[in-house]
């Protein structure tokens, strides 16, 4: 299975009240009477997890207690929900789990309604699509918080909530919704918005066509020839000419460069049809009427988005999603797929799923903190959506960026892809990724510690420090690292001498 909900953890109002209340061996005797499948420093097998999510087994770096359940939420659907207890504690994919034990968190994670990646379960059936779109979350922290205080003998005084792209919707539908739910919330690359998302995801096979189309562009001169003249075009923008493009929103990249032709020795060019591509793929997607129903995609991120969005094959999860929820027809061709389709999808929103809130006014109240970010070379959903969200959020509360930052911050992180890689500092402490390991569990390094700190303490992050390791290894040591700055501030380069692989060689402004 797939636990889509990512990671959300508990947290006691101290660890030493928690150390009073276990010790080692009343930890397993507790345990125990839970029937679980108890772990401890060692590798979990999955024996049951769905071949299509690629993992049957996970390390465990903290001594814990782990309980599997099956929790009917209707006569016909129910979620399958993990909760991983650690010894120690302080206060989805299975990564995620483990991640939340190391740090002492009560973690919990759920399959969101159904196993696998595929969406067929979807078909004819109200209450997965439902579970999918918001009932999981709320079941498991509902379920979560009751099996915590009988485990552990005390209520949690705080809850969080970590995860990215469909993970990320549910954070913000949580906060909108769910208010009371969370105190916390890491919403990495957002999936709000999420019909016309897949709408947009969808229409990428009729920009690109087959394989054998005048306008499809290979894989790797996606990956060489338009991203080398993406670089050439836009890296130096910042002052920088590091491989990475500090701010997307700042490079209007023209592909006409490259049209064959224009180019001496015509070799490493694009024909007309295929530069028409380029332009499709980087403009905005319109209504009939002109409105904006999303945002395209950034220049930088069609290194990883050739072998995904632009190779020529429909994209699973949108054809899973039109077929099976939105249309309800098995057989709908994704190669006809036009803005009727994104309409009926907007209009019938399975399981209200859209999530788009003009206001988090209960979430704020109740003093709730919320911390974005997005990879700025994102190859599945475009960074720019999560500033036209800000901006709407925004305007619907009639804030300003001073009055946004009492409860949600925004960062933008250059060179990262989706939810993580990339050639950019792009380790922050996110979820599902062992490079978390390698970076300090601080409010300067890791977005978990940073909400933890803005929620319990009082102090909110003005910055995050992102890190790149050499080769992506945390073995290999780290290359460097950069300042990622608050929205709508701007990572700006010295310039002069200073060295853009240091930290103290950026400011935002």
């Amino acid at each position: 299975m797939r636990l889509e909900t990512g990671l959300w953890g508990l947290a006691l109002p101290s660890l030493a009240a928690t150390r009073s209340i276990l010790t080692a061996a009343s930890f397993e005797e507790k345990c125990l009477q839970f029937r679980p499948e108890a772990s401890a420093g060692a590798r979990v097998t999955l024996s049951d997890n769905d071949p299509s999510c690629g993992t049957n087994s996970q390390a465990v770096t903290a001594d814990l207690c782990r309980v599997a359940l099956s929790i009917p939420t209707s006569n016909r659907s129910s979620i399958t929900y993990e909760m991983w207890l650690p010894e120690e504690w302080s206060g989805v994919a299975y990564e995620d789990l483990a991640y939340g034990t190391a740090n002492g968190f009560a973690t919990v994670g759920t399959n969101n309604g159904h196993n696998g990646t595929n969406g067929d379960t979807f078909y004819q059936n109200d209450d997965i699509v439902a579970d999918f779109g918001w009932r999981s979350l709320h079941t498991s922290v509902v379920v979560g918080k009751k099996l915590t205080a009988l485990f552990y003998g005390a209520a949690a005084s705080k809850s969080y909530f970590i995860c990215c792209s469909l993970g990320g919707r549910q954070g913000i539908h949580s906060a909108e919704v769910f208010p009371d739910d969370f105190d916390g919330i890491v919403a990495g690359a957002p999936a709000v918005d999420f019909n016309n998302l897949y709408s947009s995801r969808a229409r990428y096979f009729t920009i690109t066509g087959a394989a054998d189309a005048q306008s499809f562009i290979a894989a790797d001169t996606w990956q060489t020839t338009i991203h080398d003249e993406v670089l050439k075009q836009c890296d130096g923008i910042d002052g920088a000419m590091d491989g990475v493009i500090e701010d997307p929103t700042l490079c209007k990249f023209q592909p006409e460069a490259l049209l064959c032709g224009a180019k001496k020795g015509g070799e490493d060019c694009l024909t007309g049809a295929q530069v028409q591509t380029v332009n499709k793929v980087f403009s905005d997607y319109l209504w009939p009427n002109g409105s904006l129903l999303l945002p395209g995609m950034q220049p930088g991120s069609e290194i990883a988005a050739s072998g995904g969005l632009y190779n020529g094959k429909a994209y699973g999860p949108s054809v899973g999603w039109f077929k099976f929820a939105v249309l309800e027809n098995p057989s709908w061709d994704p190669a006809t797929f036009t803005t009727d389709d994104a309409l009926i999808a907007g209009q019938k929103d399975p399981g209200g799923i859209r999530t788009w809130p003009s206001s988090l006014a209960a979430f704020e109240g109740r003093g709730g903190k919320i911390l974005t970010h997005h990879g700025q070379q994102d190859q599945q959903i475009t960074s720019f959506n999560s500033i036209r969200f800000y901006e709407h959020l925004a305007g619907g509360m009639g804030y300003a960026p001073e009055q946004m930052d009492h409860f949600y911050r925004f960062f933008r992180i250059p060179g990262m892809g989706h939810c993580g890689s990339g050639p950019g500092a792009w380790v922050i402490g996110q979820a599902g990724s062992s490079a978390v390991q390698g970076i300090p569990f601080d409010r300067e390094h890791n977005v978990l510690a940073a909400v933890v700190d803005w929620v319990e303490k009082g102090v909110a992050p003005e910055a995050l420090v992102g890190t790149k390791f050499v080769n992506d290894t945390v073995g290999a040591g780290i290359a460097y690292q950069h300042t990622h700055c608050k929205y709508p501030a701007k990572s700006i380069f010295k310039g002069g001498d200073h060295d853009p692989s240091e930290v103290g060689s950026w400011e935002c402004v």
